[in-house]
């Protein structure tokens, strides 16, 4: 039997990033994938999804080529042209995650893992043992019991990036990220695309201004939504498909080719030993300590299989954080107050901590600062106009609660905000760093600048 001192089961951007970080504290270390290195993330996610998403962003672009001067005629897109260039994209991906195990001496085991218990994983027959063991399995998308999915009619977001063909009629359900990026890919090559939401707004864990200003541009680019909404059935006897949405007016029935369920994920954690080893979920999450232990020593869990949130900067951060831990440095509990959160449709969004209406709820006493990058020179040079920076401030201390961005390319940006609250920075600290011109980042200092009264350029 193969021993080590850690083994993580999964590869995704929490399992290859812990695998790595132990290696380099000097830890023999193996991973387990049962399926591609990288994970969903890296083959169905993050990187595949942003691949289509340029795409389409360029053929924007083309299309409106004459608003830059410029002459373009007959700018057509082939939909399985821009599908081979996100799959090249993903594979190019895993084998520079394949470069890294290799470069970093960690063993790569191929197959389906099961814990066991005395730190034990058996993988297809062969059992290995370590002295500890990550899980990092990740998560899979939702179905819910009125949208079963059948891969044709009715799809997961893994459907969405390799169909066969493009249709002409869709619908989406679900308006966070996944919904809304999906949407405005399929609307940009040309299909007609309805959004269905059970909750009152898009993108409801965002700003209510936020969400606001994307339902504006979404329904500017021709995009249906409709909010308080919820698809009770699909019917797919037909040659399309008929989804039947309970609105408060009533039941209205939507015709389209497909659907698409994008109401969240689901973890992985059937089929992999946890009942074996007696480690204590509670729904579909693993129950860890601050430093991702579990209730059963030498068992640990990152990720999208734990209660934080399931994004994939946060399971990388989960997995060093944990295996630092292991090798007895010290370390701090990962603030989750402080993580940031991205959607890459256009508008793009970005944000971190704590909402307007959140803040107020706390009853906090809050400045708030806003700058619509229509009063932005780069974004008027850009052509990118729509969308704002909006800022919220504690009124008695200073601290910078919350930072909340639509608009071209907010989510390089947010990162100043992420850094800036993490150093406890005042809003008088942000106005004194210069910030450079011209740059969309200098709304970030406009924001601050207005919710303090000081600000130039509105």
């Amino acid at each position: 039997m193969s021993k080590y001192d850690i083994i993580v089961l999964g590869s995704g951007p929490g399992g290859y990033v812990t695998a790595i970080r132990a290696s380099q504290l000097g830890f023999k270390t193996a991973v387990v994938e049962k399926e591609s290195l990288g994970g969903v993330c890296l083959n169905w996610g993050c990187i595949p999804t942003k691949a289509l998403l340029k795409s389409a962003q360029v053929f924007e672009y083309l299309k409106h080529a004459e608003d830059y001067g410029l002459k373009v005629s007959g700018a057509e897109h082939d939909f399985d042209a821009v599908v081979k260039r996100s799959r090249g994209v993903a594979e190019g991906m895993s084998n520079g995650v394949k470069f890294l195990m290799k470069k970093n001496k960690i063993d790569v085991i191929e197959g389906f893992g099961t814990l066991k218990t005395g730190k034990k994983i058996d993988v297809d027959g062969t059992e290995y043992s370590a002295d500890h063991i990550i899980i990092a399995t990740g998560a899979r998308s939702r179905e819910l019991p009125s949208l079963p999915q059948d891969g044709k009619k009715v799809i997961g977001y893994r459907q969405a990036m390799t169909l066969e063909k493009q249709p002409k009629k869709m619908i989406v359900v679900g308006s966070g990220a996944i919904g809304v990026e999906f949407a405005y890919f399929y609307n940009s090559m040309g299909t007609e695309v309805t959004i269905v939401e059970y909750l009152d707004k898009i993108v409801p864990v965002e700003d209510d201004e936020v969400s606001k200003q994307l339902e504006r541009s979404f329904k500017k680019s021709g995009i249906k939504i409709m909010t308080s909404a919820e698809v009770t059935s699909v019917d797919t006897s037909g040659v399309g498909v008929k989804a039947t949405v309970k609105t408060k007016k009533g039941e209205e029935v939507l015709e389209a080719d497909i659907v698409l369920s994008a109401v969240g994920i689901k973890s992985n954690i059937e089929n992999i030993g946890l009942e074996n080893v007696g480690i204590a979920v509670d729904r579909d999450k693993i129950l860890v300590n601050d430093y991702y232990q579990t209730n059963i020593p030498g068992y640990y869990a990152i990720g999208d299989v734990t209660p934080g949130q399931a994004l994939a900067h946060v399971a990388s951060a989960e997995g060093i954080l944990c295996v630092e831990k292991i090798a007895g440095q010290h370390v701090e509990a990962l603030d989750y107050g402080n993580i940031p959160g991205c959607t890459y449709c256009s508008p793009e969004i970005a944000s971190v901590g704590l909402t307007e209406a959140q803040a107020k709820a706390q009853g906090l006493d809050v400045k708030i600062g806003k700058f619509p990058f229509s009063a932005s020179g780069k974004a008027s040079a850009s052509g990118a106009k729509d969308g704002f920076v909006k800022v919220i401030f504690d009124a008695k201390y200073g601290e910078w609660l919350g930072c909340h961005m639509i608009g071209a390319g907010v989510t390089d940006m947010i990162a100043e905000a992420v850094l800036g609250r993490k150093l406890e920075t005042t809003g008088h600290e942000v106005l004194k760093a210069v910030h450079p011109h011209p740059t969309m980042s200098e709304a970030v200092m406009e924001a601050v600048a207005a919710a303090y009264g000081e600000v130039i350029h509105l």
